[in-house]
């Protein structure tokens, strides 16, 4: 079973807007068994969205539109839709009696304009929009089913979940997908490739992997079809076992919301152990990701940004004669700068970072890309060298997942 969603919106396609929304729906149908085919975003113009629903249909099962359903006259989708299915727009007394109670909740004015939200393609079967004025609409022909949603995302979310997905359930039979992350730190795509590819060419056929790599981490994703939900269950845990046992040394958990911060975070819980951290070239991207998780309090005191030589000095007691001996980007300024921050805040860990993020080389006679990282722990304190290359943002992200990678594998040890 397959879908296509089709975004509509000039806003998507000038770079106004982020497409979200697509995101989104393809997670969701995917967790009732559908495969999304195609996604595509396209104009608000009325031949633009005849061409791209008729298409969507000689390739797919379903077919889910957002955006264009607003009050306004630049809104075209329902009209469009109505000549696709060669339909009229009759006046729906539920959705009208729907949108004056809630304008009277709002206490807003109810207008002419809004009047027009009510109005529906006789042949599509409306559904209610609980945190909005425009009705979801549902058409099904031939055993094929068009969707059109709103495109604001959280009345796109509730009529999904709420109308749509129930519906789509009862009208297919659906297949079972089901999805296995493996989070891996610290090592390239390419040579995780060649320590897992004897495993990879024996999986079972009716399970694929996915390769997802980003700055710092690669995501291993595991995705199994068919119609026997315990055998994909099964086969899956058994293939996570195997992979297990092969790259033990850079797994650090499972699915995308076990990620490094997360699982760094467990192991100060459990310890009862804490963090700080003196960030420069990082500008505060760990801290950001640290307490980007709920209950971060527990175990990370705070950090501070020194970004300019004289706050090392001031604020991390960092030598002034270290850093004109040395540079600010060094190994010796990192581990002084960890220090500093594990003593100002009392913690049992601290990570310091310093280095050339780009894109020139400022004041050092280091190469753009160069980071130093360095770990201080309830004994001892060690930095290492890294290059990251560019660009500014590769630089930041890859050095702030590796130091905490590090963290992490220091937390293990002790």
């Amino acid at each position: 079973m397959q879908a296509e969603i089709i975004t509509i919106g000039d806003e998507i396609l000038i770079g106004q807007i982020l497409d979200s929304n697509s995101k989104w729906i393809a997670e969701q149908l995917n967790t009732i068994g559908i495969s999304v085919y195609q996604i595509t975003s396209i104009q608000d113009d009325k031949q633009h969205i005849l061409k791209a629903v008729k298409e969507a249909q000689l390739n797919c099962d379903i077919v889910i539109i957002t955006g264009g359903l607003g009050p306004t006259k630049d809104d075209i989708t329902k009209l469009t839709l109505a000549e696709y299915f060669e339909d009229t727009l009759v006046l729906n007394e539920e959705v009208l009696e729907h949108i004056r109670n809630l304008f009277a909740k709002m206490k807003y004015p109810f207008t002419e304009v809004n009047k027009q939200q009510a109005l529906v393609p006789s042949k599509s079967i409306p559904l209610k929009n609980y945190f909005g004025t425009a009705p979801g609409m549902w058409f099904q022909k031939n055993n094929k089913v068009v969707v059109s949603l709103p495109g604001v995302p959280n009345e796109m979310k509730g009529l999904l979940q709420n109308s749509v997905l129930p519906k789509l359930k009862e009208t297919f039979k659906l297949p079972f997908i089901l999805h296995k992350t493996i989070l891996t730190y610290g090592m390239g795509e390419s040579v995780v490739a060649e320590r897992i590819e004897e495993w990879e060419n024996n999986l079972p056929n009716f399970i694929k992997l996915a390769y997802l790599p980003s700055y710092g981490r690669l995501r291993l994703r595991l995705s199994a079809k068919g119609t026997n939900e315990l055998k994909l269950k099964e086969g899956i845990e058994s293939e996570v076992a195997k992979l297990a046992k092969i790259i033990p040394d850079i797994i650090v958990g499972f699915e995308d919301n076990e990620t490094i911060e997360v699982v760094v975070g467990k192991l100060l819980t459990d310890k009862k152990q804490t963090l700080a951290t003196a960030e420069s070239c990082t500008g505060g991207t760990i801290s950001n990701k640290i307490t980007s998780i709920a209950g971060s309090s527990q175990y990370f005191v705070g950090s501070v940004v020194a970004y300019q030589a004289s706050i090392k000095i001031k604020e991390l007691n960092v030598s002034a004669k270290l850093i004109k001996e040395y540079s600010v980007v060094s190994s010796q300024v990192a581990e002084a700068m960890a220090k500093g921050i594990q003593h100002k805040f009392n913690t049992s860990y601290a990570i310091a970072t310093t280095g050339n993020a780009g894109p020139t080389a400022d004041d050092t006679d280091k190469t753009v890309g160069t980071v130093f990282i360095a770990i201080a722990t309830p004994t001892t304190v060690f930095s290492e060298e890294f290059f990251f290359g560019k660009p500014r943002e590769k630089v930041i992200e890859r050095a702030s997942n590796k130091a905490l990678e590090l963290l992490r594998k220091e937390i293990l040890k002790n």
